[in-house]
């Protein structure tokens, strides 16, 4: 079976604002998570935590103030804030009563457990509510904290990357945890500050590579400017964050973890790192700015026309309106990457039109704990409506969303790509690590007269079924038309292609009301504000399937798909397809 309806133009290449016109992306043979033997390590290290010798190094001379109170640029939650002077935390809707909280113990999923630890809620407290009112609650729950968790160590509360935030909250919001007149509380805040730095000065670098490791170094920053003497601290945080930022981030920006989510975080981390800078009047080192621009950069390429990002590698479209702020908060204006060669990101845009590409291999197993399997999947947004989506949210998983479910989210099945034998393009293991699919993935771009030209292919289905997958994208310089053509051919020196069936899956924005024609070979997709687009394929039979997305809060909601269903042929097929904008 071989249909090409709609035929590629002939490349015309030009020069553009730094467009590679070829590479191969491998994913790393050492796709393993920790050994046992580290993981044997980390535990034993966890364990000394607890000992007698561990506390005396964590001894020193009591701070009696802070240097400066850094501004905190970033917005908090006003519902968080409000919810929390009403009695309870309120987190990506999962609700914890104050009265009933044991800090010592929260029952509670790992993400709303890490916001309590990191203090995050002072930022949403604060945004609701007057000084005088939120000092109150605040000092509460940090006397409730320090009697807890002030003088033993323990895992999660001080888990290197929850102690860092831990710092940075406490000092940005310290009118709210220090305007008390007794002293002794007074001294043991400080002292617990103190104490926090010098646990991330003996453990940065053993926390797990990526955002977790920058996040403690960019703590140690912050401490060495925050408390008395620390000179000293500065020079060695500042060269462990260098290496922390080298580790974690490529060289385009994007995040090893491929999370944007993550990317999120990590932009919010150095925002506040520099705020501290700015309040200490110090000039922040060049690699810090250097590698914010970058982070800034990427994270705007996968922004849609709504302003917020794509649904990729367990994200979900965050608020607008605070990726505004974050971006703003880090004092960098650029313009978005539209290449992402390394993160792994593709962005075409025209007219109002945005198309993004997961042109990449998946995150190695022990750096993405909510990876998926998305090598290839599109998004296409028309303005501030998304008309072609991938499901997103497993990060988001806890309260309204289950681990189920959210387990399913990571399928290739709910991206919106091609599906072969009803299998993922790299398989998710049970322990919900990433195992063996997409080692390998080809990527050829070309700007032309007559628009963007996109190809990639990958290999993950080329061991099990012996099929490589291409697809070609070609987005017109209005950005009025997407022709796409997805092809499956044999794979050289693998084993023989098997005859198996394949869907591609368009998952469909929640504001699209897809109309199927007669044919069953097209569909109309009304807008919500009566904009039309016309969907038809070349081969195969068009359907319309229940589908979900999930919102930034990790709210579900249902929604639709186009599903073409086929059959792959052991000589190879090709089926072409058409996004066109009506009117």
């Amino acid at each position: 079976m071989s249909t090409r309806p709609y035929p590629m133009p002939a490349p015309e290449p030009s020069e553009e604002d730094g467009i590679e016109q070829g590479k191969r992306l491998i994913r790393l043979s050492d796709d393993r998570g920790l050994s046992l033997t580290q993981r044997i390590a980390n535990h034993f290290y966890r364990m000394s935590w607890a000992t007698p010798f561990y506390s005396m190094r964590l001894r020193g001379k009591y701070p009696l103030k802070l240097l400066a109170v850094p501004d905190d640029g970033i917005p908090g939650d006003p519902r968080a804030g409000k919810a929390l002077r009403a009695g309870y935390f309120l987190y990506r809707g999962m609700k914890q009563p104050v009265a009933s909280l044991d800090w010592r113990k929260i029952e509670q999923p790992d993400i709303f457990v890490d916001y309590l630890h990191g203090f995050r809620w002072l930022r949403d407290l604060a945004s609701a509510t007057s000084r005088d009112n939120a000092v109150p609650v605040a000092e509460a729950q940090m006397r409730a904290w320090l009697e807890a968790h002030g003088e033993t160590p323990s895992d999660p509360a001080w888990r290197v990357d929850n102690a860092a935030w831990r710092i940075l909250h406490w000092t940005a919001y310290s009118p709210l945890i220090l305007s008390s007149g007794d002293l002794v509380y007074r001294s043991l805040v400080l002292n617990g500050i103190a104490r926090t730095a010098r646990h991330l000065d003996r453990g940065a670098d053993k926390a797990p590579i990526g955002l977790p490791r920058a996040t403690a170094w960019a703590g140690i920053v912050a401490a060495s400017l925050l408390l008395p003497g620390g000179e000293p601290r500065r020079v060695f945080g500042e060269a462990g964050l260098k290496r922390a930022l080298d580790g974690a981030f490529y060289a385009d920006g994007g995040i090893i973890s491929r999370s944007p989510l993550e990317q999120i975080e990590g932009i919010t981390l150095l925002a506040m790192l520099r705020a501290v800078y700015d309040v200490r009047r110090q000039e922040m080192p060049a690699f810090i700015g250097q590698t914010l621009e970058r982070m800034v950069g990427a994270l705007l390429g996968i922004l849609h026309g709504d302003g917020a990002p794509g649904s990729w590698q367990g994200a979900a479209p965050i608020d607008p309106a605070r990726i505004t702020a974050i971006v703003a908060a880090s004092g960098i204006r650029t313009r978005p990457l539209r290449q992402a060669r390394d993160w792994g990101y593709q962005r075409l845009s025209a007219g109002t039109t945005v198309v993004q590409l997961d042109a990449a291999p998946p995150p190695v197993a022990r750096l993405a704990k909510n990876g998926c399997a998305s090598t290839g999947a599109i998004e296409l947004s028309d303005g501030p409506t998304r008309i072609i989506v991938n499901c997103g949210g497993a990060a988001l998983a806890g309260g309204i969303l289950p681990a189920d479910l959210a387990h399913g989210l990571r399928t290739t099945a709910a991206h919106s790509t091609l599906v072969l034998d009803d299998s993922n393009s790299t398989a998710i293991l049970p322990d919900g690590a990433l195992g063996k699919g997409v080692s390998e993935v080809e990527l050829d771009r070309q700007e032309m007269d007559q628009g963007s030209r996109l190809e990639i292919s990958h290999d993950g289905y080329a061991r099990r079924l012996g099929f490589v997958h291409r697809r070609l994208l070609l987005l017109s310089n209005e950005g009025r038309e997407l022709r796409g053509e997805d092809i499956l051919l044999p794979a050289q020196k693998r084993r023989k292609a098997i005859e198996c069936p394949l869907a591609i899956r368009f998952h469909l924005g929640i504001e699209i009301e897809p109309t199927l024609t007669a044919d069953k070979q097209g569909a109309l997709l009304r807008m919500s504000n009566g904009a039309l687009w016309q969907f038809r394929v070349g081969a195969g039979e068009l359907s319309v399937e229940d589908s979900l997305w999930i919102d930034g809060e990790g709210r579900p909601h249902p929604t639709q798909q186009l599903v073409v269903n086929a059959t792959a042929a052991t000589g190879g097929t090709s089926i072409g397809w058409l996004l066109k904008k009506s009117g």
